[in-house]
């Protein structure tokens, strides 16, 4: 489900025309106004419209030259660009489809008509979006999936090291899982996962705070601007939260399901994302290797 309002960036350096569309669309959308093609650029990598009314002629770059430079940048190329001109010639229409446009109207327009194609294009834009989001979901525990957790990773490890804070990365693991399935069955399984990780997502409050599935019976917590007191609070909460779900675990030898944790607090300028995974793993290894429903951390 998408969980944001689209927005529509109208560009015109006509103002009864900017007045005329705001007022139409603005039940369907956001609306955002610029009035020449730089400030229609800033908006556009800003503000990441869903989709972009642009007209040709404006004061300091032709339209054209707009989604020259929309569709070159990885910012703002995949944002729907409909044009709505007073040019009427077949090879301006022509020309605008070619760079890259969604669609072309021509002044002066019709209002039921505008609504209709732009109704349509934000169908369009909403599909799109769900179907990103669903990319990547974990279908079984609907929170992240290993796709979006590299994704996120790289994300939140560039922006700690621009601003030298620290980033919490935690493997987790389900004790004897195999043996719980062997057990209970490979339905109970997948409801165990599930609950495990509702689970660890309670304990996760901040915005930024972040927990995929990682693979099979594995998952990853993400944590950004935290210290080593505030990280082994998070994780101390995650592992007593799974330990109070009570599910029965007749081969475990702590009864119920538990999780280990390898977990580390690291400033990104020490190493890269993929070593510091991958001691995180080790560390759970480690865990693992020592009874299990425990927590190793870096020194």
């Amino acid at each position: 489900m998408i969980n944001r309002t689209l927005r529509i960036l109208i560009v015109d350096d006509e103002k009864p025309n900017l007045m005329v569309l705001s007022s139409l669309l603005k039940s369907e959308a956001q609306i955002s106004l610029a009035t020449n093609g730089q400030s229609a650029l800033e908006k556009a990598r800003s503000l990441k419209p869903d989709l972009i009314l642009l007209d040709i002629v404006l004061p300091d770059q032709n339209g054209f030259d707009v989604i020259k430079e929309l569709k070159a940048s990885k910012a703002t190329h995949a944002i729907p660009v409909m044009f709505i001109t007073g040019l009427g010639d077949v090879s301006s229409e022509e020309k605008g489809f070619d760079l890259g446009a969604c669609d072309y109207i021509h002044k002066p327009f019709h209002l039921g008509i505008v609504k209709a194609r732009v109704k349509l294009h934000l169908t369009l834009a909403r599909q799109r979006i769900m179907l990103e989001e669903l990319a990547n979901v974990d279908p079984l525990t609907a929170i992240a999936n290993r796709r979006k957790c590299d994704q996120h990773v790289l994300a939140q490890w560039t922006a700690a090291y621009r601003k030298q804070s620290s980033i919490l990365i935690a493997m987790v693991d389900v004790d004897e899982f195999k043996l719980y399935n062997d057990e209970y069955g490979h339905d109970r399984g997948d409801n165990a996962l599930s609950l495990v990780a509702k689970a660890l997502s309670e304990q996760l409050h901040r915005s930024g705070d972040f927990v995929a599935r990682y693979g099979g019976e594995e998952f990853m917590i993400v944590i950004a601007d935290t210290n080593i007191t505030g990280a082994r609070t998070v994780i101390d909460n995650c592992c007593n939260a799974v330990r109070a779900l009570e599910l029965e675990h007749k081969s475990s030898h702590h009864s119920v399901v538990t999780i280990s944790v390898g977990a580390l607090v690291i400033e990104p300028e020490q190493q890269l994302p993929k070593a510091a995974i991958k001691q995180a793993d080790d560390l759970l290894y480690k865990a693992k290797a020592s009874g299990r429903d425990k927590v190793c951390w870096n020194d």
